[in-house]
């Protein structure tokens, strides 16, 4: 059984919750839409083949091996995906992350706070890491305003790490400017 507090992460202006396999349509979109999955690993098939993946993953996620997100907007409107996978004790690897057209203005910054707390402090691990595409300008400066540590490279792609430690020192600040969107 997932704890609830993994199960369903409350933000200021974004929910978080467990994939489903009736989202199954919605993940098949995005994930083969080259204007938000041009920088992933490519997804073929159809959505009826993803909603077996989903069911499948079910299994992980009952382990606590894998969380698969959901990211929807305080009214319900689905806007997104992210995933913690690789999940060890002491860290996990953070991706799979789209967020398309109905997003809001800081969801980049808001799900990404969301889904590392859920890792760091919903499942107790101290390291994240980040694999992002060398031609994904915008995602790899992301992270490294976020703090990211570059660890290596390779002719694909570039792998980060993501200390609690920083997280923990940078969360306040970060809520602070999402609780502002959502007053404003």
């Amino acid at each position: 059984m997932i704890p609830g507090a993994l199960a369903r992460i409350e933000g200021p202006n974004l929910t978080l919750r467990l994939i489903r396999p009736e989202d199954a349509g919605y993940v098949h979109v995005l994930r083969t839409d080259p204007a938000y999955s041009r920088h992933l690993s490519e997804v073929r098939g159809t959505a009826e083949e993803q909603r077996r993946w989903i069911e499948a993953y079910k299994a992980r996620e009952a382990d606590l091996r894998e969380l698969y997100y959901v990211i929807e907007r305080k009214d319900g409107t689905r806007c997104g995906l992210v995933r913690l996978y690789d999940i060890g004790s002491e860290s996990f690897t953070w991706g799979s992350w789209i967020l398309d057209r109905n997003k809001t203005r800081k969801a980049a910054l808001e799900s990404a706070i969301l889904s590392f707390g859920a890792g760091f402090d919903g499942l107790g691990t101290s390291l994240a890491y980040v694999v992002v595409r060398i031609e994904n300008e915008h995602a790899e400066a992301f992270y490294r305003r976020l703090g990211m540590t570059e660890i290596r490279r390779d002719l694909l792609d570039i792998h980060f790490s993501y200390p609690r430690s920083r997280f923990d020192a940078e969360r306040a600040a970060y809520m602070a400017i999402l609780a502002e969107e959502r007053a404003e």
